[in-house]
C-alpha cells in the first residue's frame, strides 16, 4: 500500500547500492554484495538502517527479506511482517531447510494451475519437488519448466537484480482511521481516489490504459486486482466505474479493510489517445462539466468542486 512512495524509496535505496530493481507496486530488490564490502556490514545488519530511514523519511514500515539470491529474498520477505527482517539461513543446508516444508505455491513463477497439478500427484511441498525425479516433473509441467522447477526447489536461483526505475504510473491510497466494515465507506474511498487520479492525469495531459485496485485488510494481507480499460482515459467517471467493478468482483462480505489504493498504469499522452464517440448526451455532458470543474480547481484549489457523496 506504499506504492505512492515507491519512487522516493528507490532514491533512498540507491544510497546503499546502485543495484536496485523496482517491483511495482510497492517492492524492490537490492544487490548488496558491493554495499557489504563498502559498509563492512552484512545484509541483515544493513536492513535496520534501511528500515529506519524509510520510516523516518517517508513513514513507510518495511518488511525485509534477505537471501543469497533474488528468489530466496522475495520468499523470505513474504513471511516477514512490517518492521521485521527475515533471513534465509546461510549455506546449502540452511537453504534446503528453509525451502523443504514450504508449499509449492510459494515458489515465484508457480501459478495456481501448476501448483494444483503438482499437488494432485502428491508434490505439495518444495522438499518433495526437489526429491522427485526430473523425468516426472518434466512429464507433469513440460521439459523446460520441469528443469527450472527442480532447480528452484533445490535453491538454485539464476535470476539477477536488474537495475531499473519504477514503472510510469500514478497512485493514490485511502487509509481508514480504523478497520472499516462498511461497503459504502469502501466505495466512497474508491470514488475519492478515482477522482484524484483523474484530476492529476488531466492536469498532466495523461491517460491510463489500466487501473489496479489494492485492498489491505486488518490482518495485513492484501488483494490486488487489475482491470484493463476499454480505452485509454483520464475521465473520472470511467475510472470510478472500473474501480467499483474491481471492488465488486472481490465479493467481500464483512471484510475488515484497513486501506484501499488505486494505481493508474500504462500512462501515455492524452493527445495520442483515441476516444470512441458516442451518441450518449449524458457522457458528453459529464465531460464538459469535468472540464469546467478542472478549471475551477486550478483557479481556486483542489477542494473547490467535489462529488456530492464526498462533500457530505
Amino acid at each position: 500500500m506504499y506504492e505512492a512512495a515507491l519512487p522516493q524509496l528507490l532514491g533512498m535505496l540507491g544510497e546503499f547500492t546502485p543495484q536496485v530493481e523496482a517491483l511495482p507496486p510497492d517492492a524492490a530488490l537490492l544487490d548488496l554484495r558491493g554495499a557489504r564490502r563498502y559498509f563492512g556490514r552484512s545484509a541483515v545488519e544493513l536492513a535496520p538502517l534501511i528500515r529506519v530511514r524509510a520510516l523516518a523519511l517517508y513513514g513507510v514500515e518495511c518488511a525485509i527479506g534477505a537471501g543469497p539470491g533474488p528468489m530466496l529474498a522475495r520468499m523470505a520477505a513474504r513471511g516477514a511482517a512490517p518492521g521485521v527482517t527475515r533471513a534465509v539461513p546461510e549455506g546449502p543446508d540452511g537453504v534446503r531447510e528453509f525451502l523443504a516444508g514450504r508449499p509449492v505455491g510459494d515458489l515465484p513463477g508457480i501459478g495456481r494451475a501448476t501448483a494444483r497439478t503438482l499437488c494432485e500427484y502428491g508434490l505439495d511441498s518444495l522438499g518433495k519437488v526437489a526429491a522427485a525425479p526430473l523425468s516426472t516433473l518434466q512429464r507433469l509441467v513440460g521439459a523446460r519448466a520441469g528443469r527450472e522447477l527442480r532447480e528452484k526447489a533445490r535453491g538454485v536461483d539464476r535470476t539477477r537484480v536488474v537495475p531499473n526505475s519504477a514503472a510510469r504510473s500514478l497512485a493514490v491510497e485511502r487509509p481508514f482511521p480504523r478497520d472499516e466494515l462498511d461497503p459504502f465507506r469502501h466505495r466512497r474511498a474508491l470514488l475519492s481516489g478515482a477522482e484524484e487520479l483523474g484530476v492529476r492525469m488531466r492536469a498532466e495531459g495523461q491517460v491510463c490504459r489500466a487501473l489496479t485496485l489494492t485492498v489491505r485488510y486488518a490482518d495485513r494481507s492484501t488483494t490486488v486486482r487489475t482491470r484493463t480499460l476499454p480505452e485509454p482515459t483520464a475521465h473520472s467517471t470511467a475510472l470510478t466505474t472500473a474501480a467499483y467493478r474491481a471492488y465488486e468482483a472481490l465479493g467481500l462480505q464483512r471484510a475488515r479493510v484497513r486501506a484501499v489504493a488505486l494505481r493508474a498504469e500504462g500512462l501515455g499522452p492524452a493527445e495520442q489517445a483515441a476516444h470512441q464517440l458516442t451518441f450518449d448526451p449524458a457522457d458528453e455532458k459529464a465531460r464538459r462539466i469535468e472540464e469546467v470543474a478542472d478549471r475551477a480547481r486550478e483557479k481556486f484549489g483542489p477542494g473547490t468542486i467535489v462529488p456530492g457523496t464526498l462533500a457530505a
